[in-house]
């Protein structure tokens, strides 16, 4: 099975592992725990330790890299397949690999990482190389547009994946062109291409099949081989739904009552501080968000308990992309409230000063 392949997958099962050498490398001077992932806000919210960072992401990508390797080759049908279809499985994972670990060692150097600006950049140019060698993938159960239509006849796996391929070139550029757009919209745009790249191809399959059966052009599917494929549409329908209703929906509101004012959010506990107990409020443009221990982060709100080397531990209520923030500080505790508009979060602090005074 592997050994036709045995060249390639001696090289790029090493650069999987190659960052384990720079890690050694720069061993002194990385930190004992290590920023390993971020929200879907761009946020980072999860540490782990050094040993593992090093050692452990590259060999659980390379034995992700080895198990879809071997998936991919024990298909009979890609005995056949063309060796630029096989190549690019061969070359996903150490792309993974190096992009990754480089993320982790960068933050780990520097302190701080956009995440959010770069990760659209990198899967647009995956959709843009995976879209140029869709049209090269022949009928096989692995690699490719899997659907009962393209199952059904070669012509429609054929014209499908040609018209999948310029689908997820276009959406990869778009995805790619959103690096340059702010973050908020940038991710939105992406998300969206994303969604489009899933959905476009499945119902051009589906549209051409339907023509082709009404022309007699071939003979329809029987029903029975249909129904899987209906429940699992269903359940991707339903799971790509409730992921864009996570990722753009929600909203923070102040209410500022006669004794304490009052913080309700969409997908995080609400809060309620008493103006007596506020020590000091200040309005903030230079606040750095640091580390999410736990709570909530999409493309709209990034909400929870946060961590950094200001502050320590805080509690934050925030929309993405917010220039201006409110720091609220009561005893050991500080709290970071930042609105959608600047002109919003200024107008909040000037209540809530009135309110203390």
């Amino acid at each position: 099975m592997f050994k036709p392949h045995k060249k390639k997958l001696l090289f790029s099962s090493l650069l999987i592992l190659l960052p384990i050498l720079f890690g050694l490398l720069m061993w002194n001077d990385l930190p004992a725990a290590m920023t390993t992932h971020w929200g879907a806000d761009g946020v980072a919210d999860g540490q782990s330790g050094k040993v593992f960072s090093v050692f452990g992401l590259p060999l659980i990508l390379l034995a992700a890299h080895w198990f879809c390797l071997w998936f991919t080759l024990r298909d009979p049908k890609n005995q056949n397949q063309t060796t630029k279809a096989i190549g690019m499985v061969f070359w996903i994972m150490p792309v993974v690999s190096l992009f990754s670990t480089g993320v982790v060692y960068t933050t780990a150097l520097t302190g701080s990482f956009n995440f959010a600006s770069y990760t659209p950049a990198l899967l647009g140019l995956m959709f843009v190389v995976i879209g140029n060698y869709l049209p090269k993938c022949r009928q096989n159960r692995t690699l490719g547009i899997k659907l009962p239509w393209t199952f059904h006849t070669e012509e429609n796996w054929n014209r499908t994946h040609r018209f999948g391929g310029m689908v997820w070139v276009i959406g990869g550029l778009l995805m790619i062109f959103a690096v340059f757009l702010p973050p908020v919209i940038g991710i939105t745009v992406s998300m969206l291409a994303i969604l489009a790249l899933c959905l476009i191809p499945i119902l051009y399959s589906y549209l051409l099949y339907r023509r082709q059966v009404k022309n007699h052009e071939i003979p329809a599917i029987a029903p029975s081989q249909l129904r899987s494929s209906k429940w699992a549409g269903i359940v991707l329908i339903v799971i790509l739904l409730l992921v864009a209703l996570l990722m753009f929906t929600g909203d923070i509101e102040v209410t500022l009552g006669a004794d304490a004012l009052t913080i309700d959010a969409t997908y995080w506990h609400s809060l309620e501080v008493e103006y007596a107990a506020i020590d000091s409020i200040e309005y903030r443009t230079d606040l750095n968000a640091g580390l999410r221990t736990n709570g909530f982060g999409s493309a709209r709100l990034h909400m929870g308990l946060f961590t950094n080397a200001e502050l320590g531990n805080y509690t934050r209520y925030a929309y993405v992309g917010s220039d201006a923030s409110l720091l609220i500080t009561c005893g050991d505790d500080h709290l970071v409230i930042a609105l959608q508009e600047i002109a919003e979060t200024e107008a909040l602090y000037q209540q809530i000063l009135e309110k203390v005074e």
